[in-house]
């Protein structure tokens, strides 16, 4: 028994450490698809998409037959098809100008502060004085980083990361207590699809658009949509039951980091003194919100 146990615990770790470098290796492909020029943002977002459908509507077809019965009907949520659009657009054109470390970031911090926003509206969080002073330190943290000054992010990016964070927020928030969360994702990739195609297709007719795409450039997208994501939210979803809440929000702390350092070792980035004490601001700031909720929800 306690070999059995100690396995279990090394396969958490193990898929969890895979899923947090895949959700890192997100912001790392596309920051190398356009800073290579490789492919045009609108279709870096429609082909992750796409190729993101295939593999998740493939993965719920093998895992229904495997367990030999039909999946149950997921209700269908165009809210947060729309929210997975909104962010994926506004990651790949966002990504035109962050480097990774800055961009993965902006949108980590944006997703929780969105996240512990909505709990304090809606009354089912409640900050004690440590949380609102984690809670204030990140605000602060993600001010500075974007505040004006020589190693200030381009503003535009920026916000357009911002957004990002925001509209993955409140998709999250639609996927709380979510039966199947594997095919709910499957089915809003799928209902996301032709919003981002119809992006495509507004910016192709723009008539100052470069829209182009070269074999790399697919490749990259067709990686991050189906490998990254897809495989990336499969793993992540296998593993979340075994985490709980707040450990989960816990290690996910560490993807900014590991898209800083991979920028660094693959994109030639730089980790400014900026980012370095923002990152200190924010991700220890958000550390100090989940430590006060996990001892709050102590017996």
């Amino acid at each position: 028994m306690p070999d059995a146990t100690r396995g279990d615990g090394l396969r958490t770790i193990l898929l969890t450490a895979i899923a947090m470098l895949a959700f890192a290796a997100n912001s790392l492909l596309c920051r190398l698809a356009l800073q290579r020029r490789g492919i045009d943002p609108a279709s870096f977002g429609s082909v992750r998409l796409l190729a993101g459908a295939l593999m998740l509507g493939l993965l719920v077809r093998l895992r229904a037959q495997l367990a030999a019965s039909s999946a149950p009907p997921v209700r269908a949520d165009w809210l947060a098809a729309v929210m997975l659009f909104g962010y994926v657009a506004f990651f790949s054109f966002a990504y035109l100008s962050l480097s990774a470390g800055t961009g993965a970031l902006i949108l980590f911090g944006a997703v929780q502060l969105t996240m512990f926003g909505a709990g304090l509206r809606s009354g089912s969080e409640r900050f004690g004085a440590p949380g609102w002073f984690g809670f204030s330190m990140a605000v602060g943290g993600l001010v500075y980083l974007v505040s004006p000054g020589i190693a200030a992010p381009p503003p535009l990016g920026a916000l357009l990361m911002a957004a990002a964070g925001v509209a993955w927020g409140v998709y999250s928030l639609r996927g709380r207590g979510v039966a199947d969360p594997l095919a709910a994702t499957a089915r809003n990739f799928t209902r996301a699809l032709p919003l981002a195609l119809a992006l495509s297709l507004v910016f192709a007719v723009e008539a100052h658009a470069d829209v182009h795409a070269d074999a790399m450039g697919l490749v990259l997208a067709v990686a991050s949509g189906a490998l990254t994501s897809g495989l990336g939210y499969a793993v992540w979803y296998a593993v979340l039951g075994r985490l709980g809440a707040m450990r989960a929000a816990t290690v996910q702390l560490s993807v900014p980091l590991l898209a800083a350092f991979g920028g660094v070792l693959f994109l030639s980035e730089a980790i400014t003194p900026r980012l370095a004490v923002a990152s200190i601001a924010i991700l220890g700031g958000i550390a100090l919100v989940l430590g006060q909720k996990a001892r709050s929800a102590r017996p």
